[in-house]
């Protein structure tokens, strides 16, 4: 950027200066300047020529991010925990194999296994209160409360997604501004200069002014910068390392028309976040339906075969046996379990007045966001516009300083960098009020392609024309 910008001016100076002499001689020095200050200039030429640009959708942004961020391999790997488990519950008890001997190496008749006694059984349990059907029950819940999570995963992915690429839109717009504040200030070194050759301003000015090409254009390679670092930053959530697009399509200064907060708040009940609830509430019903299941009783059964060798013959054996007071040893996990479901509810009531804040705040910051910039945008911008060409030409003329000239061009241009960060701020407000709502607001605000908040998962990706 140091050296475009003193190989502009050289060339400028150099020219200027050469005038005089022969064509060849000026010519030789202008391709040493190039060589000496540019090395580079030439295969970036060549470069620009033959790089074609690649403009990326949001559309095409959210099909990356669904497909490719690793954010839903996990839910993967965890719905196949909860299948096994599943699997696991759904088992019925299994059985015992038990082998017994009795009155054998002893004393007397008992002496070796004359005397002796074996019992081959089998045993069980007996499962009372429906426990399989609740374990697995709950098992079922936990995967519909997996789902609700993948959700709010997808939905604060997207949102993601929108605000990285507003950023991206944004930067994109800065950097338009910088290329147009670097050729507004060689527009004005070119009017000094004029003036200069005819004696009407000091050396100084000249000076002054292409101090401030060189800040315009120091300022236009930093914001190159800050350009890449958002597209990188987009470009991560679908694990892309480097950016395949140069470009992102959209217009920042498109607004959709106000929805009451009223309309936008009822919408605010269909938030995953907030159906979560329910989905986990419905969980902790399961978790107390288990816990009461276990009170039941289960009886454990036995039967089997006895052979007895002193007599020769054998005989069949059966028990069973009931635990005592099971039901007042497991009142604490019920008790326990009520207390958790219950807190679902609070919670949910909590959410919901965080989610009416958040909304409250995100609708007013965008209707002052837009009227910012549709002031800015029609009102006050074209009159600064149209108050610097008049300062220009007043200036040429001698009637103003170049301090109002100056003055005039930065009035402008920090006009138009208020109405970029107004119309960012309006859209970033829009995003956050669209994940609140958990759909896209009419008219798509955004861009010509925006994507629906609906059938998010990783595995169903629609979109929708705005």
């Amino acid at each position: 950027m140091f050296s475009s910008y003193y190989h502009s001016l050289v060339l400028h100076h150099v020219w200027r200066k050469t005038s005089l002499l022969t064509y060849p001689v000026a010519y030789l020095v202008i391709c040493v300047a190039i060589l000496l200050l540019s090395p580079n200039a030439i295969a970036q030429g060549n470069n620009a020529a033959t790089d074609k640009p690649t403009i990326l959708t949001l559309a095409t942004a959210i099909k990356r991010t669904l497909a490719k961020n690793p954010a839903f391999k996990v839910f993967a790997l965890r719905q196949a925990s909860l299948d096994g488990q599943h699997q696991t519950q759904a088992l019925a008890p299994g059985y015992q194999l038990a082998f017994e001997a009795e009155n054998f190496a002893g004393t007397g008749e008992l002496k070796g296994f004359s005397g002796a006694e074996f019992t081959v059984s089998l045993s069980s349990v007996i499962e009372m209160g429906g426990k399989r059907d609740a374990r697995r029950d709950f098992v079922s819940h936990r995967s519909a409360m997996l789902a609700a999570e993948r959700k709010i995963t997808a939905l604060t992915l997207l949102a993601e997604v929108t605000r990285r690429y507003i950023d991206v839109l944004t930067a994109q717009a800065n950097l338009n501004l910088a290329h147009e504040a670097t050729q507004l200030a060689e527009d004005t070194l070119l009017a000094v200069e004029k003036r200069a050759k005819a004696g009407s301003t000091p050396k100084a000015e000249i000076k002054r002014a292409m101090a401030a090409v060189g800040s315009a254009r120091l300022g236009a390679a930093t914001t190159q910068q800050q350009f890449s670092a958002t597209k990188f930053s987009l470009a991560l959530l679908w694990n892309e390392s480097s950016p395949s697009f140069t470009n992102v399509a959209g217009n920042l200064y498109h607004f959709a028309a106000d929805i009451t907060f009223d309309r936008l708040y009822a919408k605010v009940k269909q938030n995953p976040a907030i159906l979560a609830f329910a989905s986990e509430e419905r969980l902790k019903n399961a978790q107390v339906r288990l816990a009461k299941s276990q009170s039941s009783t289960d009886i454990q059964w036995t039967l089997g075969i006895k052979q007895l060798q002193g007599i020769g013959d054998t005989a069949l054996v059966a028990g069973f046996s009931i635990p005592l007071f099971s039901s007042s040893n497991n009142s604490g996990a019920i008790i326990s379990a009520q207390a958790e479901r219950d807190e679902v509810q609070a919670r949910k009531i909590t959410a919901m007045l965080q989610l009416h804040n958040q909304l409250q705040q995100a609708y007013a910051s965008r209707k002052q966001a837009i009227y910012t910039a549709n002031s800015l945008r029609n009102t006050i911008i074209p009159l600064r516009a149209e108050a610097l060409a008049e300062t220009k030409i007043a200036y040429q003329r001698g009637l103003y300083s170049y301090l109002d000239y100056l003055s005039a061009r930065q009035e402008l241009l920090i006009a138009k960098q208020i109405l970029i960060t107004s119309a960012s701020a309006a859209l970033h407000f829009g995003a956050d009020i669209e994940q609140l709502i958990a759909e896209p607001l009419p008219a798509s605000q955004h861009f010509q392609q925006q994507a629906s908040y609906e059938n998010i998962s990783p595995t169903n990706k629609h979109f929708s024309q705005g």
